[in-house]
C-alpha cells in the first residue's frame, strides 16, 4: 500500500494551518484570552444582550463549548449575565468594563497577527483565500450531523 499525500488532504492541512494560528496567537496576542473567547468578546462588542445560544451560533461553537467558554469569561470578570426580562429563563450577556478594554487591546493584536499570518499572500490571493476557506467552513456547518448513506460510503 502507497502513503497517500497529505498535501492533498484538506483536513491535514487544515490542522497545520491551526498550528500557525494557535502558535501566533499565543506569541502575538495573548496566551490569557483564546481565539475563542476572544471571538465570543468581539460578538458581544458587535450584538451587546445576545444570549448564549445566540453567541454559540455567531462563533460557530457547540452548546457545550460555549458554556464553557461563557464560564470562563464571566469567572474573569469580562462579562456578566442579566436575566432576559422577557424570559426569565433567559440569560443575556453584555461585556464589562473590563471585557470592552481586553477587547479593543487584544483587536489592535489580532490585526497586527493577523498581518503575519497572511503574509506569503498578496492582496488579491488573501481575497480568493477567505471566500474559499469560508465556503468550506459555511458548507462543513452541514456536515455536523452527517446522513446515514455518507456513513456508509466509507
Amino acid at each position: 500500500m502507497a502513503a497517500v499525500d497529505l498535501a492533498t488532504h484538506p483536513g491535514h492541512l487544515a490542522r497545520r494551518l491551526q498550528q500557525a494560528h494557535h502558535l501566533l496567537w499565543n506569541t502575538m496576542v495573548s496566551e490569557e484570552i483564546t481565539s475563542p473567547q476572544f471571538a465570543v468578546l468581539n460578538t458581544l462588542v458587535a450584538e451587546p444582550g445576545l444570549d448564549q445560544r445566540t453567541v454559540g451560533e455567531r462563533v460557530g461553537l457547540d452548546r457545550s463549548t460555549i458554556a464553557e467558554v461563557i464560564s470562563r469569561l464571566g469567572r474573569r470578570g469580562l462579562l456578566d449575565k442579566v436575566r432576559d426580562p422577557q424570559d426569565g429563563r433567559r440569560f443575556l450577556l453584555r461585556l464589562t468594563d473590563d471585557g470592552a478594554r481586553i477587547h479593543r487591546k487584544l483587536t489592535v493584536r489580532t490585526a497586527r497577527m493577523n498581518q503575519v499570518f497572511l503574509a506569503p499572500l498578496s492582496a488579491e490571493e488573501q481575497t480568493a483565500f477567505f471566500d474559499l476557506i469560508r465556503r468550506v467552513a459555511d458548507a462543513a456547518e452541514g456536515l455536523r450531523n452527517p446522513t446515514e448513506p455518507l456513513l456508509a460510503q466509507g
